[in-house]
């Protein structure tokens, strides 16, 4: 079975799309997505994004980690999949239905409305989300008092006062994997450029370090913003770019961003499931 794929990225952080709303495609399993995802014999990608029918919005997005773990939401992809389908729309994810609106070189997704008890983060006992008593220590670098954040999927975000010189690579893992996150945490970095302006870097679950995270520009904006550190809208600084986060308590969370599309191709779908198990 041949099926062909669109890679796109937003800001760098780069995504393999399949269409599944006119043409069936198999189950995707976590092997196939790792498979999938190696950038020596496969096609490459942080994240695969698969398009289904819905039954109650224009259509379903499914978010694939390159580690073949499956995620509720991604603030990039959703901008790259805007882009693609180029009108606006409400779609269904894991993390609860988005709305989505392509602009020149972009788009702008409502994102919805951030969640931050301990429950719905989640973590696996109640705790402060504001300014979680804890922390982790790599090496000279030691990272404490987060704030936890669920924007569709979880995050943590540390004031510090140079991103750019945290060990994220090293210290990020540690905390991903912390028994106090039991779906697994992504972890944010942030450092003030301004009064409306971030720094931010990110290692994300199931990914490692990207060159951008929507999710993460959105969970860190609202950090500062409800620590009194900047305001709406946020301009938030990644490796790959910058995105636009506006938001203010009690309301959605609206991104704006550019996106784009590398390539189109196809492969050979037995090609990556010959002897896959799980």
């Amino acid at each position: 079975m041949t099926v062909p794929f669109i890679k796109m990225h937003g800001l760098g952080n780069d995504f393999v799309v399949l269409d599944a709303r006119t043409m069936p495609i198999p189950a995707m399993r976590p092997i196939v997505a790792r498979r999938l995802a190696d950038r020596r014999t496969g096609i490459g990608f942080d994240q695969l994004v698969l398009l289904e029918p819905s039954d109650s919005h224009a259509f379903r997005m499914r978010i694939f980690n390159s580690d073949g773990s499956e995620v509720g939401a991604c603030g990039n992809a959703a901008r790259a999949v805007a882009l693609l389908h180029g009108e606006p729309a409400i779609i269904e994810t894991g993390g609860g239905p988005i709305s989505l609106e392509a602009l020149e070189g972009g788009a702008r997704v409502d994102m919805g409305q951030p969640r931050f008890d301990w429950d719905t983060v989640p973590l696996a006992y109640p705790m402060d989300t504001f300014a979680m008593p804890v922390g982790w220590v790599e090496d000279s670098c030691t990272l404490e008092n987060p704030m936890a954040i669920n924007v569709g999927n979880p995050h943590v975000v540390f004031l510090v006062d140079d991103a750019d010189a945290v060990p994220l690579g090293a210290i990020g893992p540690q905390i991903e994997h912390d028994s106090l996150f039991p779906e697994r945490i992504n972890v944010n970095v942030i450092s003030l450029a301004g009064p409306d302006h971030l720094r931010l870097r990110v290692w994300e679950r199931g990914a490692g370090l990207t060159q951008a995270c929507g999710t993460g520009a959105c969970a860190s904006a609202i950090a500062a913003i409800r620590r009194g550190l900047v305001r709406s809208p946020v301009r938030v600084t990644l490796p790959g770019g910058d995105l636009q986060i506006a938001w203010s308590p009690g309301s959605t969370i609206m991104m704006s961003g550019p996106a784009a599309e590398s390539y189109r191709g196809s492969f050979i779908w037995d090609d990556y499931t010959t002897g896959a198990e799980g």
